[in-house]
């Protein structure tokens, strides 16, 4: 396992950061992500009900290290190919108080993060992990790509591991015990109550800042023995011009995920790979000659409109506003100045036509191109893969 030093300096008395004012800043972060209720059926909306006097007694639950969370309701989200990823969802009050932590804590573990790490930190985004990637291509270094898939991550991590690596830069005891709390509060899966012995939950507030601390020491391991590589949250890729480069920088990245962090590397989705042959990275489908959206991106998207336009339901306004909106936020995404790949577009609003035409006659035909042209389709507002490309173009 990781040997974490100690340091001289550590940030304490991070308890008396607590105030009304910075409690209800954290509430409006919570606010405006919405989200479901937890175990308590409490939404946001109900929270917000009578937020004044459930501030107030967070507040002094928090100052006196009295604070109790509430075990995680569990929640399965598809991924795809019969694949489900476990969501975790705190209660409203405990989303406020894991956000409070994550101010406190965040400014302080931001100085020590790597450049390249690019996941769920201010003024840097997926949009931002490729622009460097393709920095890289145009220096020429990525004739070799090194691909690493972390065996749940975020499911594995080592709770001692994560209160080490915060200890290390922080003395308050009551933080640290509420961190902890948040770690062993527990998962509520129907009516039986799973004990969390190690992980940390997608779905919390917290968990992002958690993963990225855990993995700058990979970052700076890997920065230490001159590799280059992008980051974000545990998807990442390490950048190399020979193969015996190649070879090096997995060898390193097995030594510190799987002997000094205790993860386990996939053993069919870690591997080195020539650009030209392709590799997927954040959604996206990256060879020597185009980038594009990979081909699961493309599954969940066509998932998508396929709930937008059930063919025994008819065709109307709302169906149309609905996949513009997949449309937009696909389009958004994918589209990006790295990427000008129009004719994957061109394919997606052939085969979103053909939905609404199946919508409109119940039915699948060829013939009904010519009853219902594209033209007529236009003049219901919907917005086009390739016409909303060309926009943010």
């Amino acid at each position: 396992m990781l040997r974490i030093p100690k340091k001289k300096f550590r940030h304490h008395s991070l308890t008396g950061r607590i105030t009304p004012d910075t409690l209800y800043r954290a509430w409006r972060k919570v606010r405006a992500n919405r989200g479901a209720a937890g175990v308590d059926k409490q939404s946001v909306q109900r929270f917000q009900s009578n937020v004044d006097q459930n501030l107030a007694k967070l507040l002094k639950e928090l100052k006196r290290g009295t604070f109790s969370p509430l075990p995680l309701l569990r929640r399965f989200i598809e991924k795809g190919l019969g694949k489900f990823r476990p969501l975790g969802i705190p209660a409203v009050r405990d989303r406020v108080g894991q956000e409070m932590l994550r101010a406190l804590l965040a400014p302080i573990f931001e100085r020590l993060f790597h450049d390249s790490s690019h996941g769920f930190r201010k003024l840097r985004s997926c949009h931002t992990a490729m622009r460097e990637l393709m920095g890289y291509a145009r220096q020429g270094w990525n004739m070799w790509i090194v691909e690493a898939d972390i065996i749940g991550f975020f499911d594995n991590i080592s709770h001692k591991l994560i209160y080490d690596l915060v200890a290390a830069e922080v003395s308050d005891g009551k933080m640290l015990a509420l961190l902890k709390k948040f770690l062993q509060a527990g998962v509520m899966e129907g009516t039986r109550l799973k004990r969390t012995r190690k992980g940390t939950p997608q779905g919390g507030v917290i968990s992002p800042l958690l993963a990225n601390i855990v993995l700058n020491h990979l970052d700076w391991t890997l920065h230490k023995y001159g590799f280059r590589f992008v980051r974000y949250a545990d998807d990442f890729v390490v950048v190399c011009r020979t193969r015996q480069e190649a070879e090096k920088a997995l060898e390193l990245i097995r030594r510190v995920i799987e002997l000094e962090l205790g993860l386990q590397l996939h053993p069919d989705k870690t591997h080195v790979v020539r650009v030209k042959e392709g590799f997927e990275f954040l959604g996206f489908h990256i060879n020597s000659s185009t980038v594009r959206m990979g081909q699961k991106a493309e599954d969940r998207f066509k998932n998508k409109v396929r709930q937008a336009t059930t063919r025994h339901h008819n065709l109307d306004a709302e169906v149309i506003k609905r996949l513009n909106v997949v449309i937009r936020g696909t389009v958004n995404y994918f589209f990006a100045p790295f990427t000008r790949n129009l004719a994957q577009f061109n394919e997606l609003d052939r085969w979103i036509r053909r939905r609404i035409r199946c919508m409109k006659y119940k039915r699948f035909s060829l013939k009904d191109n010519c009853w219902f042209e594209d033209k007529h389709i236009r003049r219901l507002g919907l917005v086009g893969c390739r016409e909303c490309a060309i926009g943010y173009g």
